[in-house]
Order: structure tokens, then C-alpha cells, then sequence
């Protein structure tokens, strides 16, 4: 069964929204890529509007198991990943998920 990470994110109230997806886009995909067994990486930004909303982005990392996803997370990549995420990151909320994909009726 395949699986995937959703981690919700909010940036530090220290950084700008171009600061964040700097760090985001720019710089944490080639970090994210390190973790072993990763299938496929989704980046959700936030769409910018007049009103505040709850998270900045969204992050789907897709794994082939459930073991796949606590092994890379305990890997030393996975420690360089987390430290690279204190730059930009003032909370991150996560679950595992699988996705059912729903067709029209």
C-alpha cells in the first residue's frame, strides 16, 4: 500500500512570505529528495489573499509503506532535512494518509 506524508505547514512569523518560499521551494526539495524510498514530492502553497489562512502550504511526500516512511525519517538525512526546516518553519502538522481517488457519479 502506498502512503504519503500530508504536513501542514506555517512559516515563522520572522520570515516574509518570499523568504519562506525561497527556503521552501528553492532550497528544501533537493533535501527532501535525500530521504530514501521517496516516490514523489507535492509542494501546496498557499494561495496569497486578503484574508489570512490557518497554513502557508501543504506537503505531500509519498512513500511505498508505512515502514518506508518511519525508516527514512529515521535516517541521517531526515536529521539534516529537520534542521534545514527551523530556518522557515514555525510549526509543521503531519499524518499519514492513503487517497482514494473519487469519480463523478
Amino acid at each position: 500500500m502506498s502512503v504519503k506524508v500530508v504536513a501542514l505547514i506555517k512559516a515563522l512569523p520572522t520570515v516574509s512570505r518570499e523568504e519562506f518560499l525561497h527556503h521552501w521551494q528553492v532550497e528544501h526539495p533537493k533535501l527532501v529528495w535525500q530521504l530514501p524510498a521517496l516516490e514523489r514530492y507535492v509542494q501546496n502553497p498557499a494561495i496569497e489573499h486578503r484574508k489570512g489562512w490557518p497554513f502557508d502550504g501543504m506537503a505531500e511526500l509519498h512513500f511505498p509503506s508505512v515502514a518506508a516512511v518511519a525508516h527514512a525519517f529515521a535516517t541521517p538525512e531526515a536529521d539534516v532535512l529537520r534542521e534545514h526546516e527551523e530556518a522557515f518553519i514555525g510549526e509543521l502538522t503531519w499524518f499519514l494518509a492513503d487517497e482514494t481517488n473519487v469519480t463523478q457519479p
